[in-house]
């Protein structure tokens, strides 16, 4: 059995750091706001290369703190890729904005920088550059677009920790980005949690602010804000794990790299490879017309494999209020019924990468 991904193998590779961490925070009972927090925050903005940090409960409260920040208030649009996790859009509800979706690149699979600007109304707030996969987005022309129309530019780094732009991390370009350390991410706790970062102290002290119930100090509220703290125990797993992610990252890129050389096939489109971006391979997903042929060997080989994502979401029952229909971004919709995720970690062997893509191969 290949599974899809193996966090038993990783937490074995590092498990007396881990072991050590989680018992120091038992034993001195700092749960809530313990100073490995603000050891993690300091940490993360420097590898990210941001001034500031905020750690908190979840990639999808990061979005909210970062909506909410930037400005984003009810009757709002805010353009959205609809090739993404829910989370990207669901987070405007809780500012009663609206998403408006785009379809997305057939190349990078992120929002297709050339549609944005004819989405843009008088209503229009923002932009959501969200690095799928773990690959970033052409931020050139997004930035411009952004400064252009005097639009509030956030990025969804959820799949994307220490990639990079024309060797700039993304998190960097917007005014302000969103993390997420949900388990399975190159960079995961063992829970949720996130992160909120930005260069721009005033949105860095609201969000801190209203991660922490709305208050600077204790019992002392200045607003009404949200329970959106990032646990003591995933901040110290989260900085052990944060010593190997170069490595764990650039492991990831040799693996692709290998994906790619026993994939080559005229019936596969392999994920971009651009010399100015550094891909980080959150997800490693390849795209074919022969998906369901291909699926069927993988279960009769044991091998685990994933759909990102099965339904854009302008099609999803959860937004069909905004009257969106079948047709209306068609890059997305045939890539949705065409991607298919194999398995991607660090730990994956070379072995295990050329029997995938040997299963693969002797079907095409």
């Amino acid at each position: 059995m290949i599974p899809f991904m193996d966090l038993d193998l990783q937490y074995k590779s590092i498990q007396e750091e881990i072991d050590e961490a989680i018992f120091r925070v038992i034993k001195n009972y700092n749960f809530i706001n313990g100073p490995e927090v603000a050891l993690f925050e300091k940490k993360f903005a420097e590898m990210q290369e941001v001034k500031y940090c905020v750690g908190c409960s979840s990639g999808t409260s990061a979005l909210h703190l970062a909506y909410e920040v930037v400005g984003i208030r009810p009757g709002d649009e805010v353009i959205v890729p609809t090739m993404t996790f829910i989370a990207t859009a669901e987070a405007l509800r809780q500012v009663g904005a609206k998403p408006v979706f785009i379809d997305i690149s057939p190349v990078s699979y992120n929002i297709d920088e050339n549609k944005i600007e004819a989405a843009i109304t008088d209503k229009t707030k923002a932009i959501v550059a969200v690095h799928l996969h773990g690959n970033p987005c052409e931020m050139d022309r997004i930035v411009e677009i952004a400064k252009k129309y005097n639009l509030k530019l956030i990025e969804d780094c959820a799949q994307s920790h220490i990639s990079e732009y024309k060797f700039k991390k993304t998190g960097t370009f917007g005014d302000i980005a969103a993390f997420s350390f949900y388990p399975g991410k190159n960079l995961g706790a063992y829970g949720d949690a996130g992160a909120v970062v930005t260069n721009n102290r005033r949105y860095f002290e609201n969000a801190r602010m209203l991660a922490n119930h709305g208050r600077k100090e204790k019992y002392y509220h200045d607003v009404e804000g949200y329970n959106y703290r990032l646990d003591t125990l995933q901040a110290a797993i989260l900085l052990i794990k944060m010593k190997y992610l170069q490595q764990w990252t650039e492991q990831r890129i040799l693996n692709s790299q290998l994906y790619d050389k026993m994939l080559k096939n005229p019936d596969i489109t392999l994920p971009e490879r651009s010399q100015y971006k550094k891909h980080v391979y959150h997800i490693y997903s390849i795209s074919t017309k022969q998906r369901e042929k291909i699926i069927t060997a993988l279960k009769e080989n044991h091998i685990s494999y994933g759909i990102h994502y099965p339904l854009p979401l302008h099609l999803q029952p959860a937004y069909r209020h905004l009257g969106y229909k079948d047709g209306d971004f068609p890059v997305a919709e045939a890539l949705s019924k065409e991607f298919l995720s194999l398995p991607m970690y660090a730990e994956l062997t070379k072995e295990q990468i050329e029997f995938i893509g040997n299963v693969v191969k002797i079907l095409l």
